[in-house]
C-alpha cells in the first residue's frame, strides 16, 4: 500500500460564529497530485494553513508521514514546502541571490540552485532583479524558494492565478516534473475545476468548509465524458435495439433517457436502427457535461463566487 503522506481527520476552524472548516478528513497517498477545488471562501487556504502549523485547528487530527502530536508534527513539516503565504522576494536581488539566501536561511547547501533554475525556467535571467520580473515569474521564483530544502510534500494555494495562459501552461508542467523527476507529493487548491482537470490525479471539493465529493482523474473522467444522449418514450424498447446493435455501454437514466458511451460516431445508423424497429425517438446527439456544469452540480453554487 502506497505511503500516506497527510491524512487528517474530522478538521474543524471557528472563526467566531462562522466554522470555516467543518469536520474535513483528506487522505494523500505518496505520489499523488491531489487538487482542493472550491469557491473563493470555501476554506481553502485555511485547510493548507492549518496543515502547515500557521493556525491552529479547533477540533480534529492531523498526521503528516505517519507522525503526530506538536513534536511529532513539527519534525514532519521539515520536510514540506509551502507557497501558501508568498516566501519574502528580495526585489533588489537575482533569482540567483534569492536563492542564496533561502539556502542560508534554511541551513543547506547551494549546490541545487542550477538545477531549480533550470527546473523553473529561471536560468537565464541573469543579473534582472526580483522586481523586475513578471508575475509568472515571481511565481516561479517562489516556489523555487520553497523548494531549496528538498521537499517531499509541497502545498501550493492557487499557483496559477493571475497567470496568463502560457503561464498557466507552464506552472502545470513545472508541477507535474516536479511529481514525476523529484517525486515530490502536491497538494494544490483552485476555484477551477476545469483548470486542477488537467494536472491533479485526484480531487476533492470544499464547499462552506466542508469536503462533498472525492474523487479520482479517472472517476471525473467518467462522469464528464461525451456521450449519446438519446430521448425516447419506449425506454424499453430502444435497450432490444440497442442490445441487438451489440451496444453495451450504456445507462437507461430515467424512463425517457438513454446514454450512450460507445459507437459515439454511429449516432445516425443508431438512429436508423431504432427507426426501423419502430421505436418514437423525440432527441439523439452527442453531448459532453462540461466540467463546470459538474462542480456546478456538486456545490448547487456558483463557480465564480
Amino acid at each position: 500500500m502506497s505511503e500516506t503522506i497527510l491524512k487528517a481527520t474530522n478538521v474543524s476552524k471557528i472563526y467566531g460564529k462562522h466554522k470555516v472548516l467543518d469536520k474535513v478528513s483528506i487522505e494523500i497517498k505518496r505520489g499523488m497530485i491531489y487538487g482542493l477545488i472550491g469557491e473563493n471562501g470555501a476554506g481553502k487556504s485555511t485547510f493548507m494553513r492549518v496543515i502547515m502549523g500557521l493556525i491552529r485547528m479547533d477540533e480534529g487530527d492531523v498526521e503528516l508521514f505517519g507522525k503526530t502530536g506538536k513534536k511529532g508534527l513539527q519534525h514532519a513539516r521539515r520536510k514540506m514546502g509551502q507557497s501558501i503565504e508568498t516566501p519574502a522576494l528580495y526585489p533588489e536581488l537575482t533569482a540567483r541571490g534569492n536563492l542564496q539566501v533561502q539556502a542560508a536561511n534554511g541551513g543547506v547547501s547551494e549546490r541545487g540552485i542550477d538545477d531549480l533554475l533550470h527546473l523553473m525556467n529561471l536560468k537565464d535571467t541573469g543579473k534582472k532583479k526580483a522586481k523586475n520580473f513578471s508575475l509568472g515569474m515571481r511565481q516561479r521564483l517562489a516556489i523555487a524558494s520553497t523548494l531549496i530544502t528538498n521537499p517531499e510534500f509541497l502545498i501550493l494555494d492557487e499557483p496559477t492565478n493571475g497567470l496568463d495562459p502560457s503561464g498557466i501552461v507552464e506552472m502545470r508542467e513545472i508541477i507535474q516534473r516536479l511529481v514525476t523527476e523529484r517525486g515530490i507529493t502536491v497538494l494544490l487548491s483552485s476555484h477551477l475545476l476545469d483548470e486542477l482537470s488537467q494536472i491533479a490525479t485526484h480531487y476533492g471539493i470544499l464547499h462552506d468548509g466542508k469536503i462533498i465529493e472525492e474523487f479520482s482523474r479517472e472517476e471525473l473522467a467518467r462522469e464528464t465524458r461525451q456521450y449519446i444522449e438519446l430521448e425516447t418514450s419506449e425506454v424499453q424498447k430502444a435497450v432490444v435495439v440497442l442490445d441487438e446493435m451489440g451496444i453495451r455501454d450504456y445507462e437507461v437514466i430515467n424512463g425517457t433517457e438513454i446514454n450512450i458511451y460507445e459507437q459515439l460516431d454511429d449516432v445516425a445508423s443508431i438512429n436508423r436502427s431504432l427507426v426501423l424497429a419502430n421505436v418514437k425517438v423525440s432527441r439523439i446527439g452527442t453531448t459532453r457535461q462540461k466540467l463546470e456544469d459538474y462542480f456546478l452540480q456538486l456545490t448547487g453554487g456558483n463557480a465564480h463566487a
